[in-house]
């Protein structure tokens, strides 16, 4: 039984470590304040909720079933699915209204008015196209990053 609780803690724990270093290390490779919301939503998603597993499943084997604890696990747990969910989503439409720089690569005016999928996929494939071809031609137009100095 101390075998299945080390594999447990241990999956749960190092999945959700590497889940946070993952999208740590891709914060640094986004280029706007959105796409860095857009990579912070696995951590609370699913990053956090393994390593809260992790720990609920090493106190269970380490001090024995507990209502109480089972109780606080399962409401930190909802809490991290609800709140991640809700935050990224209210922090998204604050950067947009907030104006802050986004890379030319990011279609961020969609979310201003409804538009089909099909014509928003297209849109921001063709502007994602088109900002790799300027890089590639040394032709790409000065533009602002995300901390506000021209590039």
């Amino acid at each position: 039984m101390d075998i299945l609780f080390t594999v447990l803690v241990g999956v749960f724990g190092i999945g959700g470590c590497l889940i946070v270093l993952g999208s740590s290390i891709a914060m640094f490779r986004a280029r706007d304040a959105l796409s860095r919301i857009n990579v912070f939503s696995p951590v609370t998603g699913l990053g956090m909720p393994m390593i809260l597993v992790a720990a609920y499943v090493h106190s269970l084997w380490a001090e024995g079933f507990s209502v109480w604890r089972t109780f606080a696990a399962v409401v930190a747990f909802l809490a991290l699915i609800a709140v991640s969910s809700v935050a990224s989503n209210v922090l998204s439409r604050a950067t947009f209204v907030s104006g802050s720089p986004v890379s030319r690569a990011t279609v961020p005016n969609r979310l201003a008015y409804a538009k089909d999928p099909d014509e928003d996929s297209k849109l921001a494939a063709q502007a994602y196209r088109e900002a790799k071809q300027a890089e590639r031609e040394g032709k790409a137009k000065p533009h602002r990053d995300f901390y506000g100095e021209w590039r």
